[in-house]
């Protein structure tokens, strides 16, 4: 149905911009697109053109395009919050594969896929990127959850067959096996019918893969058209792997296997060189910048400076559960406070100029950035801003909780005080209403 909606929108359109704009009545389509965008002072009425039902936020509420996902592990998720003291292989060997190969039951994947997506809404992710289980029917389960709540989705059904890199009770047959399952795969979420959810071919990590298997998902990705994800260059771990393996880095490797084209989601990269971030740029592909959890697995801080300022792609991420929040706002500050550590060093035993990487800060604006637009870009999805044309995915913010840390200051807080209050400080409190192609999902 098509509805007016008068508010005041904070929103950053690049990298380098903050965009607010005040009072303003946006109009979405009966398709939930955007087909309007007035100052409520030019309109003849108060609040809305005639005729069109109008949406009244609460007082002090304020407009942010929905948060994008680009990164979790939907299986993880009642593991949320524990075992984090451990190194990444033995995290995912003691505590993930097992909790993995148990929603592969449909029974309990029935319980936790709405559980799980309705509490992202609720935080304001209108578009999750989602690794789920070697299972087909659990994954087209976990795809039809979200279809069913409105969140916009990208399900993978994840690619594992190395016999030395998986536990043999969670692992794809053979390479073959594997294929099939993810062809399987892509068509039981098509048929789901949603204009919300995807598929996205995702081939767990390298250590997780024979080279039969990322052989057969390249050209499967590039037989169907469909996006790719997987890890790359996560921790020394893995990027120490690869070169003892392939002989090259993670990217080089995923490159010769046909998986790196327009829109592929890299997680991590936070051990990437010069020349794996060049060989991105020109495929298209981008990373999803995982902050969180990137202080307790990489070995090491993301160069998301280095990245931006190179032109790569780049999301934000949660990395359920290897991150321990779930939502994606805390996330924007994690990826401001990693950069400023990563810029002035950590060991107060050296010298100021020698503990960091200069020049290595981002802004709150540029975090925000790519937890949005960012993350929509990197996508290829028509998300990220409110805009005349983008789908109204979009999420009202509170400053007036009683209760709420998040509070305005009329006499001394500015546009830029009050945005960076919204993106460090709003939890699901704050948040009152979330949209996605314009109906309302949370709230």
């Amino acid at each position: 149905m098509t509805f007016s909606i008068r508010a005041t929108v904070m929103q950053t359109p690049d990298p380098s911009t903050l965009e607010v704009r005040r009072d303003i009545v946006i109009t979405v389509d009966d398709a939930g697109i955007i087909a309007s965008i007035d100052p409520a002072s030019e309109l003849l009425s108060d609040t809305t053109p005639p005729g069109i039902p109008t949406v009244t936020l609460e007082s002090g509420a304020v407009l942010i395009p929905g948060l994008i996902d680009t990164h979790l592990h939907a299986p993880q998720w009642p593991q949320l919050g524990t075992g984090l003291d451990l190194p990444l292989e033995r995290w995912l060997f003691d505590n993930t594969f097992p909790l993995e190969a148990r929603l592969t039951d449909p029974e309990f994947a029935s319980v936790v896929w709405p559980a799980m997506v309705s509490t992202l809404l609720a935080h304001g992710t209108t578009t999750a990127v989602y690794y789920a289980t070697i299972d087909v029917e659990t994954t087209t389960m976990l795809a039809a959850a979200c279809a069913a709540a409105g969140q916009r989705a990208f399900v993978g059904r994840v690619g594992m067959d190395h016999p030395d890199g998986t536990p043999g009770w969670y692992r794809d047959a053979s390479a073959a096996a594997g294929v099939a399952a993810s062809q399987a795969s892509i068509d039981a979420i098509d048929a789901l019918g949603s204009p919300l959810v995807a598929p996205i071919i995702t081939p767990r990590f390298a250590p997780a893969c024979t080279d039969e298997l990322l052989r057969g998902l390249g050209e499967l990705a590039a037989a169907t058209g469909v996006r790719v994800q997987t890890h790359c260059s996560e921790s020394d771990w893995e990027h120490g792997y690869a070169f003892e393996r392939f002989g090259c880095s993670d990217t080089e490797a995923l490159d010769r296997f046909g998986l790196l084209a327009d829109h592929t989601v890299l997680a991590h990269g936070d051990h990437l060189g010069d020349q794996d971030l060049a060989t991105l740029i020109a495929r298209g592909a981008g990373v999803a910048h995982c902050p969180l959890s990137n202080a307790y697995f990489a070995n090491a801080v993301f160069p998301a400076r280095r990245a931006l300022d190179a032109g790569l792609r780049l999301g934000l991420g949660t990395d359920v559960a290897g991150g321990a929040q779930p939502g994606l706002l805390s996330q924007c500050a994690d990826a401001v406070t990693m950069s400023r550590l990563l810029d002035e060093g950590v060991d107060a035993r050296l010298r100021p100029d020698e503990r960091g990487v200069a020049g290595s800060r981002i802004s709150i604006v540029e975090a925000f950035w790519m937890a949005t637009a960012g993350g929509a870009e990197l996508l290829g999805i028509p998300c990220g801003v409110l805009e005349v044309g983008r789908s109204f995915d979009a999420v009202a913010v509170s400053t007036q909780r009683p209760g709420s840390a998040l509070r305005v200051w009329d006499e001394i807080d500015t546009d830029e005080r009050v945005f960076e209050k919204i993106v460090r400080l709003a939890s699901p409190a704050d948040i009152t209403d979330v949209w996605v192609a314009g109906r309302r999902v949370a709230g």
